[in-house]
């Protein structure tokens, strides 16, 4: 913070500033700077590059400042984006909003400043609030919205962020899909006009869009080079983020999707919005994933600096056809091939009505004693016997219309009074109302009677397979119906938060029909997301090369299919499927009785392999080096150490043809002047590995020449997973 007195001329005339008030928000490689005078409005001037305290005045002297609001409101002013719109309880649609104070402190985990803005006349006050994660190169930013009146202001537009970027050749990088094909990478130029990223679920909000976008400041996306900024919304529900992009103005608005969601903030009642957190990079997008990946593993994964287990998930194996002898020889055939790690998925529960099928059962979470006559009891002693952890597939968001708790509690499900009940999965599917504390209390107890009954319990997936249908809740008042969508995730988080006050060391992996839940909301509270339904391992490099864009490889679950791909029905060669598993968390979709000898034989090899190179994939450096969406046959990335001492280096043959052309591909991310001595980790045949065994050559020729694929890549769906080890 400093003052300073700016002389300028405008129009020929001399004018002198006020004492205007510089704050610096810097992070390693970063910097923002923003103005913020008592009495005036609140400034943003400049993101990006690391600048010292020496150095502002050059921004202002080059003309970079862009002396923008920082967070304008609606009212005084109407034309354009703005952050926040408002009706005051007299009727009034204005807020005009100026600088009180500011404070700057730090707290164990990062540097805050605080702007408080109040309204010239009404006592209402947003505090505007920055956050530089200590350690990262993440700066979060959010507002809370104090309503000091006697009567209740209605919030219309609360939006977390608002920033400029300067105008130029900007490209876009953003994340869309559907079920099964999540995160597919869209790149474009961005023209004048707007473009929405936006989620209206309700309550999985990632499966067609990702709250997650990338921007160029100098032309096409590149993965080592140009200035990117990078930005995400921390928010489980409905969001909205808008480029509106003019001839001469770009202008960034991020938060929670207004539409049908007008809250109605109470007199003395303090209104919090998510964070918006954003980086800048200048090595391209790599160097916004490394960023974000940094501040994840560091503070927004749970437990993101324990290498999780390998495990196996009972679903594509059986299905709902669960049963206590068939549970019992999966763990045991897991086991053997090395194995951390059963999962028990959908089918396990249900007394009155056992779990068959997608149609009955949820929230009767009740060993279904027919198919499981030992209980989890039993279940345990298999997983002890075989020495490996023991989890299970859970939905307690949800309910079946045929189940003893919707019987029970028909005032807990989501309804509109007066109209008939919406179904989703199976025709039967509906949701609870997490607005209602009872509800909540419920939710709560599903995860606490497992784990106060089966202590033993050491993961469970949870699982959200339906969308927010009937948007009406018995719970909340009728003038604030509205609040349904921002009071759901509300009532969810607070379970979550008393889910992992009391069972912090308890493994979760968040999933929704597959990635529908892969957002910075949920991730605080989970280990692990499941990236999507579709276990093809082809489809899985596309999918998964999005995803980690913003979402480290030690979330990212990733699992060895069948043979016969269950959801696309391709074949493909085991070593390509576990190449690309080993590329996130290592898991098998898989049943074990139907693989041969020589399948578990390398399965088991694999299994070995992944656990030498465990904490480089998962707490290492990603660099990603062939893209599978530029179309040149082959895809490829590697992970690379701390210490830069170790790296693991996989490579993919996307496309077979006679004579086609395989680039050569250059690694990044290694010391140069060090040795690497190459291992292969996955040879089909232990005895013939690929021609790059023990070979030694020097960072500095692997980065800047590379390796010839052409004769490692021969065959249809070949691939390449090579360990890389420092020669002292």
């Amino acid at each position: 913070m400093r003052k300073r007195i700016c002389l300028f001329l405008v129009l020929g005339a001399l004018c002198i500033s006020s004492f205007a008030k510089d704050y610096l928000i810097s992070t390693p490689n970063t910097s923002l700077l923003v103005t913020a005078t008592p009495g005036e409005k609140s400034k943003f001037q400049y993101y990006g590059s690391h600048i010292s305290e020496k150095e502002i005045q050059s921004i202002y002297d080059s003309g970079l400042a862009f002396g923008v609001e920082s967070y304008p409101v609606f009212g005084l002013n109407t034309p354009g984006e703005r952050a926040m719109a408002v009706t005051q309880a007299d009727g009034n649609m204005s807020l005009d909003l100026v600088v009180e104070q500011v404070k700057q402190y730090s707290v164990d985990e990062a540097e805050i400043t605080e702007i408080r803005l109040e309204d010239k006349i009404y006592p209402f006050v947003v505090k505007q609030i920055f956050k530089a994660y200590r350690g990262t190169d993440i700066i979060s930013t959010w507002v809370e919205v104090e309503n000091n009146t006697k009567k209740a202001v209605t919030l219309y537009r609360f939006a977390s962020a608002f920033f400029p970027i300067h105008r130029g050749d900007n490209y876009m990088t953003h994340f869309h899909g559907h079920w099964g094909a999540e995160q597919t990478m869209e790149e474009e130029r961005l023209t004048n006009g707007q473009k929405v990223i936006s989620n209206k679920d309700g309550l999985a909000n990632t499966e067609t869009d990702n709250p997650s976008f990338m921007l160029t400041m100098d032309g096409k996306p590149q993965e080592e080079r140009g200035h990117v900024l990078g930005g995400t919304l921390a928010w489980t529900g409905n969001y909205l983020i808008k480029m509106d992009v003019h001839n001469t103005k770009f202008n960034i608005v991020a938060g929670i999707n207004e539409e049908n969601s007008h809250y109605i903030l109470e007199a003395k009642e303090v209104f919090t919005t998510p964070e918006f957190a954003m980086t800048y990079s200048t090595t391209g997008k790599g160097g916004v994933s490394r960023a974000f990946h940094h501040w994840a593993r560091q503070y927004k994964v749970w437990q993101g600096t324990i290498p999780n287990d390998i495990l196996l998930n009972s679903w594509e194996g059986v299905y709902f056809k669960v049963n206590q002898q068939g549970m019992d020889e999966m763990m045991k055939d897991f086991s053997a091939m090395g194995g951390e790690l059963f999962v028990m998925d959908d089918g396990w529960f249900g007394d009155k009505y056992p779990r068959n099928g997608a149609n009955s059962s949820l929230g009767d979470w009740e060993v279904c004693r027919e198919k499981l006559p030992e209980g989890i009891e039993g279940l345990l002693r298999s997983a002890k016997k075989y020495n490996i952890k023991f989890g299970l597939w859970i939905e307690p968001e949800m309910a079946n219309t045929k189940s003893e708790l919707f019987e029970k509690h028909p005032d807990w499900i989501m309804r509109i009074k007066n109209r008939p009940l919406s179904t989703g999965r199976g025709n039967t599917q509906v949701i609870l109302d997490l607005t209602n504390p009872e509800v909540q209390d419920f939710v709560f107890g599903v995860v606490d009677k497992l784990m106060t009954d089966y202590p033993e319990i050491a993961y469970m997936k949870w699982d959200d397979n339906s969308s927010l249908m009937d948007y009406g809740s018995s719970y909340l008042p009728k003038e604030k119906q509205s609040h349904l969508y921002i009071e759901y995730h509300r009532g969810l988080n607070k379970v979550l938060k008393r889910i992992r006050t009391k069972y912090p060391d308890l493994v979760l992996q968040a999933c929704a029909g597959g990635g529908g839940r892969v957002n910075y909301g949920m991730l605080p509270y989970f280990n692990e997301f499941w990236t999507s339904d579709d276990t093809d391992a082809l489809q899985r490099i596309y999918l998964q090369w999005g995803a980690s864009c913003f979402y480290p490889a030690i979330a990212m679950a990733s699992h060895v299919s069948a043979d016969k791909n269950h959801q696309t029905g391709r074949k493909l060669p085991l070593k390509f499927r576990f190449d690309v598993s080993m590329s996130g968390r290592l898991g098998m979709e898989i049943q074990p009785k139907d693989m041969n000898d020589a399948d578990k034989a390398f399965a088991k090899r694999a299994i070995s392999a992944y656990k030498k190179i465990r904490p480089v994939i998962q707490l290492g450096d990603l660099y990603r080096l062939v893209s599978p969406y530029e179309h040149k046959g082959v895809s490829s990335l590697m992970y690379v150490s701390s210490q830069k001492d170790r790296a693991v280096f996989f490579a993919y043959k996307l496309s077979h043809f006679i004579n086609m052309v395989i680039p050569n591909v250059r690694m990044n991310g290694l010391e140069p002047e060090k040795q690497y001595r190459l291992i292969d980790l996955t040879a089909v045949n232990e005895n013939k590995p690929c021609l790059l065994q023990g070979k030694i050559i020097s960072g500095k020729m692997l980065m800047e020449e590379g390796i010839a694929l052409k004769e490692l890549l021969k065959s249809e769906y070949s691939s390449l997973a090579l360990e890389l080890q420092e020669v002292q």
